[in-house]
């Protein structure tokens, strides 16, 4: 029988969805770094749900059996340890279970600054009859930093609402999900003209600390960021400061280089910035809908069919 093994973080419980597999396979699921230890060398198959540590890279076995790693997640930057990453071992993600729920969200947080309904709580908590003109995104030019599954998905939303979307890639291409898609190398060329500017790439070395204070410079005063990629992709100092001087107007943030972002951190009090606990794709039943698309794919495997979703690791 089919050994896999399922790390979760211990807050998260047993991932769901998974009982289909009950009669082919034994299933174990582990919070414990001990257990974990003890366990991999006999797993056949790995699902990770855990992002948070780095306790896979610290258990990762000399010897073992592991033909597949699932993470459940679109970003696989938690696995990129060499051991796992420089294997032939196939990798594969969660890609396209998150991708509406992200794009809503980033629609919503334009919306939000846009029509400044930040502003429109605050004064209904003060019983304050404040009227302000606002902005439309009619024509808005947006750059969306990752023109992946994801990216493409936030473009086709916000075409839709009539914004102008370019997508940054690795190479310039033919893209029917953006008004045009040119190489990462253009960036501070078109940073000046965005409005509004997406983060929807991966963590790696490349857009590691992208946006920093040189990257905010090249930015308009008026645009506002938006990350729902990786935290780490933002220099956070670098932007605190650019928030605070008017370098740029406001940032809607999913994810941070630390998270928990501390409870004492200067961004929570700041009026330009929204702040969500990185959950822009989550929606009711996710977890549900996880274990379901894993199940799908090991009946794939089971079956000797190509594995959907397998990252490139090159």
């Amino acid at each position: 029988m089919i050994n896999i093994l399922v790390l979760v973080a211990p807050e998260d419980g047993e991932l769901p969805g998974l009982q289909p597999l009950a009669e082919s396979a034994h299933l174990r699921i582990l919070s414990d770094e001990q257990e974990l230890r003890d366990a991999l060398p006999n797993a056949d198959v790995l699902v990770v749900t855990d992002f948070r540590t780095g306790v896979l890279e610290r258990c990762w076995p000399d010897q073992h059996n592991i033909r597949w790693v699932h993470a459940t997640s679109a970003g696989v930057d938690a696995l990129r340890f060499p051991a796992l990453w420089e294997s032939d071992i196939p990798v594969t993600n969660a890609r396209g279970l998150f991708d509406r729920g992200i794009a809503e969200y980033v629609l919503g947080s334009i919306l939000l600054f846009a029509k400044d309904f930040a502003g429109n709580l605050r004064y209904q908590q003060q019983h304050q009859w404040r009227h302000r003109d606002t902005e439309r995104i009619d024509g808005r030019q947006v750059l969306v930093i990752g023109a992946g599954s994801i990216g493409g998905e936030v473009s086709q939303l916000l075409r839709a609402v009539g914004m102008q979307v370019t997508g940054l890639a690795r190479s310039s291409r033919d893209d029917s999900r953006f008004d045009r898609v040119l190489a990462n190398d253009r960036l501070l060329d078109l940073l000046p003209d965005a409005d509004f500017v997406i983060i929807t790439a991966p963590l790696t070395e490349d857009t590691r600390g992208l946006f920093n204070r040189h990257t905010f410079a090249a930015m308009k005063p008026t645009a506002r960021l938006i990350n729902v990629g990786r935290g780490p992709i933002v220099i956070t100092d670098d932007l605190v400061e650019a928030l605070n001087s008017g370098t740029i107007a406001g940032a809607a943030l999913d994810v941070f280089e630390e998270e928990p972002l501390p409870s004492e951190h200067p961004l929570w009090d700041m009026s330009n910035v929204m702040i969500s606990a990185h959950m822009a794709g989550d929606f009711i039943g996710w977890r549900q809908a996880l274990g379901e698309q894993f199940v799908d794919n090991f009946r794939r495997w089971q079956a000797g069919d190509p594995l959907l979703n397998e990252v490139r690791k090159t």
